[in-house]
């Protein structure tokens, strides 16, 4: 893969991929954090892919523009927590409580309060995955959280459960059609009718947080955690 910058205001970055599948040239733009890949067959020059990209240019600052900036998170920003949105206030200690979430002054707010997200995510995502899996009569081996940008949740051949820390900022009912999902691939290792049968008997509505999840989920990958 190779990197190419569109000039301009503001600058755009574009990974260049090449791929003996692809059969024309595509353009992506990451719904999660804007990242812009343009996709060429591979046997197709460079310069021609770079004309495609020249030529997309206005619907691609159009469509970034959409998408809206990364927002870090500090003093005075609303964080979403099971979702609802808590105010971030200075307080005597990091605290996530019902209507708020306090941090230390003076003290970068981001870390802490990633910190405290991510164990709150793995304690709901255990319980979650415990009780699906109970329910099934199935075991996994170990879960993991992480902070993925390509899917929400995983299961491995291994019955490794992974899941994203951001959940536990979407509603209780999301996150546990997560946990649902997953635990149900430790039965059925595809998406074949009969996994969305045991994913229905875990979860009835999951067709409705699916869709919360496609509609919503870009939002909470627009906040930023670094400090």
């Amino acid at each position: 893969m190779g990197r190419h910058t569109l000039h301009g205001n503001p600058p755009i970055d574009v990974t260049l991929r090449k791929s003996a599948q692809a059969r024309r040239l595509s353009l992506r733009v990451s719904r999660l954090d804007g990242r812009v890949t343009l996709t060429m067959p591979s046997g197709l020059p460079d310069r021609e892919g770079l004309a495609f990209l020249r030529d997309k240019e206005d619907w691609l600052r159009g469509h970034l523009g959409r998408l809206g900036p990364a927002e870090p998170v500090r003093i005075g920003s609303l964080v979403p927590v099971q979702g609802r949105a808590l105010p971030v206030v200075a307080g005597p200690r990091l605290r996530v409580l019902d209507d708020r979430i306090e941090v230390p002054p003076n003290r970068p707010a981001a870390g802490p309060v990633r910190a405290r997200l991510r164990a709150m995510a793995r304690d709901a995502l255990a319980a979650a995955s415990d009780r699906h899996a109970a329910t099934l009569g199935v075991s996994y081996d170990r879960l993991s959280i992480r902070d993925t940008r390509s899917r929400w949740g995983s299961c491995s051949s291994k019955s490794v459960l992974m899941y994203s820390w951001r959940l536990i900022m979407a509603p209780p009912a999301v996150l546990d059609y997560v946990a649902a999902h997953e635990v149900a691939h430790l039965r059925e290792m595809n998406h074949a009718p009969a996994f969305w049968a045991v994913v229905a008997r875990l979860c009835p509505d999951y067709a409705t947080h699916r869709h919360w999840l496609r509609d919503h989920g870009e939002s909470l990958h627009r906040l930023r955690f670094d400090d």
